[in-house]
């Protein structure tokens, strides 16, 4: 119904007839998202063998971040894939090595709780170099799981490295599965035993009911995978001092307020996606992505630190994709109540974009006041989902402008016929006139709007369409 209406009236922003008002209501039919849970494969080995490669061409799309860097992949990141008719999970991990430190300390924790959790792992090892200690470190740990696992050799491009798959038989898992995930060859075999490793049901179901879809985005370091590890409990993300660790966007379920939301950590935005390279370009491809497959986003910004141009870059890609919005400032355990007053101020100067967003002030490392977050995501969402009934809006219309007509535009006053919700998510209004409404006075319109009908923590739309003169419509 919405893009029947939109064809419509979008041509030239014109309308003739009276008929034209007569826009039907329209419904939310949700997006029918079935929400069964399904199995996981989780895909371990060191770096650089090949796991995210493979991982494209499982799902049949470039979804994990790939570049020719060793340790670009870093938290467990899963993605939907589909063969022959059956649904399944898999999740990209970060290199594992069991001497790791710092930084690659917490990346193999993250492949080793994937290991613990999944219904069936993929050992990517390089046929190329061979079995090394680090991957006789990790086929040991296997061998004890009871988990099924598979052993796979990629980099087999031709037959002349075929030869050298044979050895991979000492790392004691079983027969080497020979695949090249950067030609395609052998996966759809190595598919086929995926399918039969896997059992129709996960170990570990996923809470039903069609969780919510939350972003999580702000610059780098501000603490985004600390908040969904303190709101989940759990580390579901590598958290580390150094900016940019996280790579690709997290899927997460968690439960909050007694049900489940589906919670996306994303990569920091460094620099505009022009500017952007590599790993870098495609973490900002995929945070854009992330947040239009949303439906509300939680902005960090850091608030013992001046709101940068980082902040407004974000808060621009939320605002432009219409989602609702809640703005979290952290690390408040820092503030003094000299930075409190300064913030107040950048807050009136620099968000001025988004006066309607949902405010709470946290710390995601101590977990000061992130339990009032699931109010201000409720808050939001119910504004975003939000209709007006046509009638209502109307005569709470006829009185508004009757109190404060239009500016007038060439000597003559425009007249508001009629208007109507076109849609939700987020709310979106048209006008019917006989004239031009200027960009102040739509704002005006828009700002009793939200005090009449509270919507909080939503964008809100108006289109004018002006009805055309009466010489053009005779012609």
């Amino acid at each position: 119904m919405t893009e029947q209406f939109t064809t419509e009236f979008a041509g030239d922003g014109t309308w003739s007839e009276e008929s034209d008002w007569e826009v039907l209501d329209l419904e939310d039919g949700g997006d029918g998202e079935s929400h069964v849970p399904v199995p996981t494969l989780a895909v371990v080995g060191r770096p650089n063998v090949g796991k995210s490669t493979l991982v494209n061409r499982i799902i049949g799309r470039r979804e994990a971040v790939v570049e020719d860097i060793p340790g670009v992949t870093r938290d467990r990141v899963s993605y939907e894939a589909n063969w022959s008719g059956r649904r399944f999970m898999v999740q990209d991990t970060g290199g594992w090595e069991p001497d790791a430190k710092g930084l690659q300390q917490s990346v193999a924790r993250q492949a080793e709780l994937a290991m613990q959790t999944a219904d069936a792992i993929l050992l990517v090892v390089d046929a190329v170099v061979g079995a090394t200690a680090t991957d006789e470190a990790v086929a040991k740990v296997l061998r004890r799981s009871k988990t099924p696992v598979l052993l796979v050799a990629n980099k087999v491009d031709d037959g002349r490295t075929e030869s050298e798959v044979a050895a991979l038989w000492s790392l004691g898992l079983g027969q080497p599965h020979s695949v090249s995930a950067t030609h395609g060859r052998g996966t759809g075999d190595l598919l086929d035993e995926v399918l039969a490793a896997l059992p129709e049901t996960p170990r570990e179901g996923i809470p039903g009911g069609g969780p919510r879809r939350v972003a999580l985005v702000g610059k780098p370091n501000v603490g985004k995978s600390s908040l969904l590890n303190k709101l989940s409990g759990d580390e579901r993300s590598v958290v580390h001092n150094v900016a940019g660790t996280t790579v690709d966007p997290v899927d997460s379920i968690v439960e909050l307020g007694g049900r489940p939301w589906r919670f996306v950590d994303t990569a920091g935005l460094r620099k505009r996606v022009s500017h952007a390279s590599g790993a870098e370009f495609y973490a900002s491809l995929r945070t854009k992505s992330a947040i239009e497959a949303a439906e509300v986003a939680i902005l960090l910004i850091d608030a013992s630190e001046p709101i940068s141009e980082q902040d407004l870059r974000v808060l621009s890609m939320v605002a432009d994709a219409g989602r609702a919005l809640v703005v979290a400032f952290n690390k408040w355990d820092l503030v003094d109540e000299d930075r409190r007053l300064q913030l107040d101020r950048e807050v009136d100067r620099d968000l001025v974009r988004v006066p309607w967003a949902q405010r709470v002030n946290i710390s995601a490392q101590t977990g000061r006041a992130v339990q009032k977050l699931v109010p201000a995501l409720d808050t939001a969402l119910e504004s975003w989902d939000k209709r007006i009934p046509t009638g209502r809006l109307n005569t709470w219309l006829k009185e508004v402008i009757a109190a404060t007509p239009p500016p007038m535009r060439g000597g003559r006053l425009p007249r508001v016929m009629f208007a109507t919700q076109a849609g939700t998510r987020p709310p979106t209004f048209v006008l019917f006139t006989t004239g031009f409404l200027e960009a102040g006075y739509r704002r005006f319109l828009e700002r009793r709007l939200r005090e009449e009908f509270n919507f909080d923590g939503s964008p809100v739309r108006i289109s004018v369409r002006v009805r055309e003169k009466r010489e053009r419509r005779n012609r």
